[in-house]
């Protein structure tokens, strides 16, 4: 199958290497620009980022590791396509790290509300503007930066994956959850936090988690166990009757 451009990726940098292109396709998950079930062919890549297809072989192994991209025997690297289970437990796990964050952090610096309000601030002008990738990577994103400010840097590499997972579940599932109302949610809970009521913050992104998860169309992924596809399968053709 003949390569295509990949969508999404950002330009290329000055110093590449794996980790960094890996890094880039991440973000163009977290952005909505690169869906699941998109194939990722090694030498679009590795002309975008002029460098060689072991490199960028390198980088979707990490990828595959990381759970983010799958290979196909003889058809190629793509991205995956999270199960109803999977975006199911890819929200749990958001749940238990962000409300553990939240649940065992002092009143933040004012220095930290300030870098959150200003990040918020960012979500809106791209709410108001037409760039729906910048909209929803400063969405995704604020979960990210929430767990950097509250000083949580393996957390924050970890939520960056988990959110990127569950980004990949409502580009999948059609999310109906709003862009404003995700960023409303946003500033209350940094309004709790700049309260000092972190069990209330918590409360909040919990809800906020929740809310997320509950508008993504995940019931009509599921597919019946295999008993009940048997039965349905043998299930007799209704004939129709031939009028003589």
């Amino acid at each position: 199958m003949k390569d295509q451009e990949v969508p999404g990726v950002v330009p290329p940098m000055a110093a590449v290497s794996p980790t960094v292109i890996a890094e880039q396709v991440v973000e163009s998950i977290l952005a909505q620009k690169l869906a699941p079930g998109e194939r990722l062919g090694e030498q679009a890549l590795a002309t975008h980022f002029g460098v060689s297809r072991t490199m960028v072989r390198e980088a979707l192994m990490q990828l595959q590791a990381r759970g983010f991209v799958e290979v196909q025997s003889k058809r190629g690297w793509f991205v995956v396509e999270p199960s109803a289970e999977e975006a199911r437990d890819a929200f749990s796990a958001r749940r238990i790290v962000e409300s553990g964050i939240l649940g065992d952090a002092g009143k933040p610096l004012q220095r930290v509300i300030k870098r959150l309000r200003e990040h918020i601030a960012d979500e809106q002008r791209a709410i108001d503007g037409a760039d729906a990738a910048t909209r929803a990577f400063l969405l995704a994103d604020f979960h990210v930066c929430l767990a950097e400010q509250m000083g949580h840097r393996l957390l924050s590499d970890m939520l960056r994956d988990l959110t990127a997972r569950t980004t990949l579940a409502a580009t999948l599932y059609q999310s109906k959850h709003e862009a404003a109302q995700s960023c409303a949610e946003h500033a209350a809970i940094v309004a709790a936090l700049e309260r000092g009521n972190n069990e209330a913050a918590r409360t909040l992104m919990l809800e906020h988690i929740g809310n997320v998860e509950k508008e993504l169309e995940v019931e009509r992924a599921v597919e019946p166990d295999a008993p009940t596809r048997l039965r349905a399968t043998l299930a007799p053709v209704a004939r129709r009757r031939i009028a003589t």
